[in-house]
């Protein structure tokens, strides 16, 4: 029978103990947001991005935003996203403060090119919808075969 002396292994778990220290001072919540910045300046909003034949489509959740808090454009195959969400009023007691607040960015590579001045974006109950019309070279074209 093999016996395993414990106190080898001392070493080893101080060095654990140590990392989660750091991590823990490094991000508050564990979950990548780190200390002393709000959410709103990390990975928001969150998006869903997909393609249609004719379009990119990019959808945001930006509850509470109206269209005058934000500002979209496209500047050659990026997309950038950015606003403002106002905090809680001032006087007010917070029992519990979760939703972000302050400025945002979040800047997307689009993987096709689109056609910059057909964008239409459209806010809808705190949903983003940004149609990004493909651009003519990014369409698949059909070829003709021609037997010879």
């Amino acid at each position: 029978m093999v016996r395993l002396r414990t106190e080898s292994f001392a070493p080893l778990l101080q060095l654990r103990e140590e990392f989660d220290r750091v991590y823990k001072s490094l991000f508050r919540d564990g979950g990548g947001t780190p200390a002393g910045q709000s959410k709103a300046s990390g990975i928001y909003p969150s998006l869903n991005i997909w393609e249609e034949a004719d379009a990119l489509k990019v959808e945001a959740e930006l509850p509470g935003l109206k269209a005058d808090d934000l500002d979209l454009t496209v500047l050659g195959s990026e997309l950038t996203i950015q606003g403002r969400i106002t905090p809680t009023p001032e006087g007010q007691t917070v029992h519990r403060c979760e939703r972000p607040a302050g400025d945002f960015r979040r800047v997307v590579r689009l993987p096709i090119d689109v056609e910059g001045e057909k964008i239409v974006a459209t806010l809808n109950n705190g949903v983003l919808l940004i149609t990004l019309p493909k651009a003519a070279g990014a369409k698949p074209q059909k070829i003709k075969v021609n037997v010879g």
